[in-house]
């Protein structure tokens, strides 16, 4: 009696962990791109090594279970790594951009001071 206790304990417990944590991956995912999708505009190159390297072992995760997750779950992954890539190709278009547009303003701040212009 015990020992079918037990087994059916020890049991439970690994399907529960082994749930939470497929179901983990996909969490962190999703946080990820909420993390990319806020801030990845003011990403410098040391943010952007980081945030390469977590989509890749993200990636690493979700393969580690890719016969567990459902089709619904399959496509929810999908459909977050296509928001991670999103994300990451607008968040380095806009933070190079606004960077060559800080950069403008600074120039066009030296021309005036250079040749006496003013805003007045």
């Amino acid at each position: 009696m015990k020992v079918k206790f037990l087994f059916t304990a020890v049991a439970l417990m690994l399907l529960i962990a082994s749930c939470t944590t497929k179901q983990g991956v996909i969490n962190e995912l999703e946080d990820f791109s909420y993390e990319l999708r806020d801030n990845s505009r003011y990403y410098d190159v040391k943010d952007w090594e980081k945030a390469g390297n977590k989509f890749i072992k993200l990636r690493k995760k979700v393969h580690k279970y890719e016969f567990d997750y459902t089709p619904e779950e399959k496509s929810r992954i999908g459909e977050l790594e296509g928001q991670c890539a999103n994300y990451m190709a607008k968040g380095a278009r806009d933070g190079v951009f606004d960077k060559l547009k800080n950069v403008a303003s600074e120039l066009e701040g030296v021309l005036k001071g250079i040749f006496g212009l003013t805003t007045e």
